[in-house]
């Protein structure tokens, strides 16, 4: 892949072995840094950290919005390997309206269960999203509430 200069301060362009290498502006250069987001939740486009493999900051990106298609690729496919958050497309049933309680749901990565535990562990975001973590640990995403069809409304309506 071709190397990308966002604002001639740095960077950033996968080595031959496909790890991510940055370049700052004095030509230094650190391989296998990785990305980290500040808020990968409540606001993914806004505040990402480059880290080196010691874990220091060498880099600062305030909003993906901003930078040039082919930087935002790059970081988008490497963020995608390392972080995982299906996003629910519609909730098919649930078994019962009282938690714990186990979802049939079709995400993005295919059909899947969840259990929920508790009524609090689904978090109402902005823009209509909302964030509801199963009894593993893992976080599940509706991107928006207005866009999941009727039936998955109603059913997630009786948790909110």
């Amino acid at each position: 892949m071709a190397t990308i200069n966002p604002n001639k301060d740095f960077t950033l362009a996968r080595n031959p072995t496909g790890q991510l290498q940055f370049t700052d502006s004095d030509g230094i250069v650190f391989d296998n840094v990785y990305l980290v987001r500040a808020f990968p939740i409540s606001a993914p486009d806004e505040g990402l950290s480059i880290i080196s493999k010691e874990g220091h900051e060498l880099a600062w990106i305030s909003n993906l919005v901003d930078m040039p298609i082919q930087l935002k690729e790059l970081i988008e496919a490497e963020l995608a390997q390392r972080e995982f958050m299906p996003e629910i497309l519609r909730i098919n049933q649930v078994s019962s309206f009282a938690t714990p309680s186990m979802w049939d749901v079709w995400t993005n990565k295919g059909s899947t269960q969840l259990i929920l535990k508790a009524e609090d562990q689904i978090w109402r975001l902005k823009n209509n999203r909302i964030l509801i973590t199963d009894k593993n640990g893992v976080n599940f995403m509706i991107n928006n509430i207005e866009q999941l069809d009727k039936h998955s409304r109603k059913l997630l309506d009786r948790f909110l």
